[in-house]
């Protein structure tokens, strides 16, 4: 795993060792429940302020017990580091100056130009994609967000790349096909993401629907289909999160076709869910917003939840191969602000077989954009190998993300 000093950003910010200062930090936890190694928030301007930052020293973070916790400063100027406290209970962190010790990268993520422009990104719980401009161009029409699920908190992505695209595994796969291809097909399955090696596998099914979680809008009960994304820049990439903007092709809305989608998602160490930002610029009246997460069964096998007033939508996935011991992938969406409706949508036997790739239909959670602000949501998954015995204990998750986002920790700089 790799590991990291947390040193390159300090040189930009440090302390003023003539007089040893410190800030504490008070975070309250008034939920019912305890959260355990939750990323909490502070403003980088307010303890800079407070511990008179030069620019040479370095801090640590030191919790209850003494002992050094991560943290990473993101790019819009914050500290973040994961926090426990008990329900209903306070814990308290110090930041002082002095040299952390080193902990291991829990997320990170990046393009592969290589894989028709993907973005791939991952933390210890989880790991997803987005398919790029390079996808776009051969015609694959593949909308929504893509799910790899693992088994260990190692990073595993980039070495599922590299497994699935060396060019001499792939020229030797090619002359295999024309001599033997059992041969070539073993080979192919050795080094393949398709295959759990150990820590887990892409078996995931997106196709022309929304995948893992995708946010659109939806003018007259039809959906506007965002495709790959235009443009990307990652704005934070580790130790704790991994954050990156993107940007869309204008879609036509109403008969105006200069609307343009920009996204910003990040991810953190510690949790399944994404947390994603939606705007639309020239967007001139309230249009319906959905998320939605793609049905492969149909309706009298799904198991799903749909919860408008507690904010969340969830589903069992059976993996794009049932018959290959995949296990279950568990989809879901959480959302802060009020939803007009969440349900399923299934496809008509025309529609389903000639227009969305097979797929049985959509769980939606419908809501409402306005123009110039921001749709925040969460979106993400698990796996059945890996932390989730059973869709109930996924659905349960879900209910308490939703209860944590509606009650967030409260963090305060005591001096």
């Amino acid at each position: 795993m790799r590991k990291i000093l947390f040193l390159s950003l300090f040189s930009i910010v440090g302390f003023s060792c003539t007089e040893k200062k410190e800030v504490q930090i008070a975070i309250q936890n008034d939920s019912s429940f305890d959260r355990s190694n939750e990323i909490v928030e502070v403003a980088m301007s307010s303890v800079t302020e407070k511990l008179q930052l030069n620019d040479t020293a370095t801090f640590i973070i030191i919790d209850a017990q003494g002992q050094q916790v991560p943290y990473q400063i993101t790019y819009d100027g914050k500290i973040i580091f994961p926090a426990n406290v008990k329900a209903n209970m306070e814990s308290e962190y110090v930041i002082k100056p002095g040299t952390p010790e080193q902990f291991p990268t829990m997320t990170t993520g990046k393009q592969y130009p290589e894989r028709v422009d993907d973005i791939a990104w991952e933390n210890d719980k989880i790991a997803f994609r987005t398919y790029g401009p390079a996808l776009q161009a051969t015609g694959e029409r593949a909308f929504g967000y893509d799910i790899w699920v693992k088994s260990v908190s190692d990073l595993v992505v980039e070495d599922r790349y590299a497994g699935e695209l060396n060019p001499e595994t792939k020229a030797k796969i090619a002359e295999l096909k024309k001599t033997d291809s059992k041969a070539a097909d073993e080979l192919y399955k050795s080094v393949s993401y398709h295959v759990d090696h150990g820590n887990g596998l892409d078996c995931y099914k997106v196709g022309p629907t929304l995948g893992g979680g995708t946010a659109a809008l939806m003018v007259n009960d039809s959906i506007i289909y965002p495709y790959c994304y235009k443009s990307f820049e990652i704005l934070d990439n580790g130790p704790l999160r991994f954050t990156v903007k993107l940007e869309y092709n204008p879609l036509t809305v109403k008969g105006d076709s200069n609307i343009v989608e920009t996204r910003i998602i990040s991810l953190d160490a510690g949790t399944q869910l994404n947390k994603t930002t939606v705007s639309y610029s020239n967007l001139k009246e309230n249009t319906p917003i959905v998320a939605g997460i793609v049905l492969h069964e149909p309706a009298d096998v799904c198991r799903y939840v749909a919860s408008a007033d507690k904010g969340y939508i969830g589903y069992a996935d059976p993996t794009d191969n049932v018959n290959n011991n995949n296990g279950i992938i568990y989809v879901g969406a959480v959302f802060p602000q009020a939803l007009n409706d969440a349900k399923p949508v299934f496809y008509s036997e025309k529609e389903k077989t000639n227009e969305r790739g097979g797929a049985d239909g959509q769980l939606l959670a419908i809501s409402e954009y306005t123009p110039d602000s921001d749709f925040v949501y969460y979106w993400g998954a698990g796996w059945s190998k890996y932390g989730f015995d059973t869709p109930e204990s996924w659905f349960s998750y879900l209910e308490e993300a939703a209860a944590a986002i509606q009650q967030p920790l409260s963090v305060t700089l005591v001096k």
